[in-house]
């Protein structure tokens, strides 16, 4: 089995194209979107659904095909790596079964953001998606903060603007870009502080197509006084649990999360 992702008709390699023309069959989450991809390099592969909703039975037929003898491509519609896809589950099971499987590279909105953004790629994370409740997305971004790394994020346009308000509540004053439709016709990408973001986005129209935030690495921060911590983890704890807190102010202050939460308890308790 071969895996290749798919993004705009003209980011795909002569390799691929060479794959998909030469394989049984193609394995896709929407045979529409393939199709079109095909019939503009004229080739007539036939394709078989593998998503969501049928990847539990699709799956299983797809692996005997293959201990059978037969090549099949796997199509991912939102390019690599397989995120929001059911692909991996393929995989998966392809690596249980002792079926090999070849990558074919293609467009990755995480490493073109990453390469274009300027900032640290020497250690990076991807963490995908954050959550699109306010609750759930600050208490990730939380955890996301003591991260000694570059951050790459992935974000729905339409919760675009207050994902960046809550990156830049949490994470503190970082340099950051937003990279949108990238290798496509209306590419961009916009740099700024994550509040200097925020604001643009909370101001501008909806943006649309995929869009990729990377954030940089957290500074070494200054030391606080015990009023400052008393003050940042009291505002913390209004907000998230005793443990969030203390993680949240290790994160802006650089002090030691066990020290934190012993002090964020005594003040849960009403302790002064």
């Amino acid at each position: 089995m071969v895996a290749t992702p798919i993004g705009h008709a003209s980011d795909i390699t002569s390799r691929a194209l060479r794959v998909l023309a030469g394989v049984d069959a193609i394995a896709c989450e929407d045979t529409r979107v393939t199709a079109k991809l095909l019939a503009i390099h004229g080739i007539s592969t036939s394709l078989t659904p593998y998503h969501d909703h049928n990847a539990r039975a699709a799956g299983p037929v797809l692996v005997k095909r293959l201990q059978a003898g037969e090549r099949i491509a796997l199509v991912s519609d939102a390019g690599t790596p397989l995120v929001s896809d059911p692909g991996y589950r393929l995989v998966r099971a392809c690596a249980d079964a002792g079926v090999p499987v070849v990558p074919i590279p293609g467009p990755s909105a995480v490493l073109a953001a990453l390469c274009v953004s300027g900032l640290p790629t020497d250690r990076f994370l991807f963490a995908g998606f954050a959550p699109p409740r306010a609750g759930p997305r600050r208490r990730f971004l939380t955890e996301l903060a003591v991260v000694p790394a570059t951050l790459v994020l992935m974000e729905s346009p339409r919760r675009l603007a207050a994902s960046l308000a809550d990156m830049a509540d949490i994470l503190a004053p970082r340099d950051a870009v937003v990279a949108r439709e990238l290798t496509k016709l209306f590419e961009e990408i916009r740099r700024g502080t994550l509040a200097e973001l925020a604001d643009h986005y909370r101001e501008a129209a909806t943006p649309k197509g995929e869009v990729t935030v990377v954030v940089a690495p957290p500074t070494a921060p200054p030391q606080a006084d015990d009023a400052d911590v008393d003050r940042r983890l009291s505002a913390a704890l209004g907000e998230v649990s005793v443990r969030g807190a203390a993680e949240k102010v290790a994160a802006e202050t650089g002090l030691p999360k066990r020290r934190l939460y012993a002090r964020a308890l005594e003040l849960r308790r009403g302790g002064g």
